[in-house]
């Protein structure tokens, strides 16, 4: 026996197709949506239409942005001698909630997997060669993650800008702040002593 009514169960079921949002949490919004004042529902519904209408890839970076360049591509406070290269928009705020990286960026959407069936084609790679042949570039960061495909993606391109000239540096990884050594992976600690600086 179903328990609510058609349209709280349809609520629901959209809630619960969100990334990370469980049954419960779904459960939880649709019936917050429902007690709100319908003026607040149909704010937060035309908020959600209008960001979807005009939220678009920044044309030099790739990031998402309601103008043609983003906030960052358009600063003349950035390094532009500097790209570092990350694999979604969500990398490049946790890159700037450190406050210290000043260089610009490039988004690739993704990286390479061949098992999921995602080659260098079907990420942003083409953009980024057209970018460092068009703009003055001294080094590209790759700071894509310490997964396979993040590995993978990381040599691909740096095999791509090698011959170019520019430096290519690897974000480094290792052991995280408050990591207990007996846990952590050989991958992991290998990177930590390959990164090693000198104290």
């Amino acid at each position: 026996m179903e328990m609510y009514s058609s349209h709280i169960n349809k609520l629901i079921e959209e809630f619960a197709s969100l990334p990370g949002i469980g049954a419960k949490s779904a459960q939880r919004l649709a019936f917050h949506i429902i007690n709100m004042p319908k003026e607040r529902v149909e704010a937060f519904a035309n908020t959600l239409v209008t960001a979807k209408e005009n939220i678009r890839y920044c044309k030099r970076c790739f990031t998402l942005t309601d103008e043609e360049y983003c906030p960052i591509c358009r600063s003349d406070k950035r390094d532009a001698g500097v790209i570092m290269v990350i694999e979604n928009t969500r990398d490049l705020a946790a890159y700037e909630k450190t406050g210290k990286y000043e260089g610009l960026y490039h988004v690739l959407h993704g990286a390479i997997s061949p098992l999921q069936g995602i080659g260098p084609n079907d990420i942003r790679l083409k953009e980024l060669i057209q970018r460092l042949a068009a703009e003055d570039v001294n080094e590209v960061i790759i700071a894509t993650n310490s997964s396979l495909e993040g590995e993978t993606t990381a040599m691909y391109i740096s095999k791509l800008i090698k011959p170019t000239g520019i430096r290519v540096s690897r974000i480094a990884s290792g052991v995280p702040v408050g990591g207990d050594l007996e846990y952590i992976d050989e991958v992991t600690l290998l990177r930590a002593l390959e990164g090693r600086i000198e104290l």
